[in-house]
């Protein structure tokens, strides 16, 4: 590359942010989907060059330093398998991957916050069983109320989710850019064109 390629990293350091690179388990599959498991370029530099990664795929572009130059990983594989997760930890956003990010009372999307189908005041406890996502609205309109003197309804029962569930789930909500090197990787267990 000319030498302008450095000059405008230089003037625009954002652009690096740019390249993230997708991390594979040793089996070639995302460690995660949702979030995707994505690493800044310098991270993934710095695990090959420690011989912790295998690099499969590559940016045009290039880094340089006063002895090297590396083109910019964007896809690596672990050297070591990392097993994945048998508990699934209890926080708002895996609460909302389990409901999909939909209200579990009135199905619409977005402005969520989270509700006790028994509520609280009537010995309802904090947890997968008993935790839903709600929109404002409805979660407003239940109160501290049962559901059935809500007059409303489940769209489906809470339950703990597994962690192949939601590694599941998280698939069906791609990020804004994917590069054309992962799409082989995202969705390894998709039917092929013939």
């Amino acid at each position: 590359m000319d030498g302008d390629f450095r000059s405008d990293f230089i003037r625009e350091p954002g652009a690096l942010k740019k390249h993230p690179a997708l991390v594979l388990n040793a089996d070639y599959r995302p460690l995660s989907y949702y979030p995707l498991s994505l690493w800044p370029w310098q991270d993934a530099i710095k695990a090959a060059w420690l011989d912790r990664v295998s690099i499969v795929a590559e940016y045009d572009e290039v880094v340089r330093s006063p002895s090297t130059e590396i083109r910019i990983p964007s896809v690596v594989v672990l050297k070591d398998y990392v097993q994945p997760q048998k508990r699934v930890a209890f926080t708002r956003f895996n609460l909302f991957l389990r409901d999909e990010f939909c209200c579990q009372y009135c199905g619409t999307k977005g402005d969520l916050t989270f509700d006790h189908v028994v509520p609280r005041a009537a010995g309802g406890i904090t947890s997968w069983e008993n935790v839903v996502a709600a929109c404002s609205r409805c979660n407003l309109k239940k109160g501290s109320k049962p559901l059935h003197r809500a007059g409303m309804s489940l769209r489906k029962p809470p339950r703990r989710p597994a962690a192949t569930e939601l590694h599941n789930t998280g698939r069906k909500f791609p990020p804004g850019h994917l590069h054309e090197s992962w799409i082989d990787y995202l969705y390894w267990d998709s039917e092929l064109e013939a």
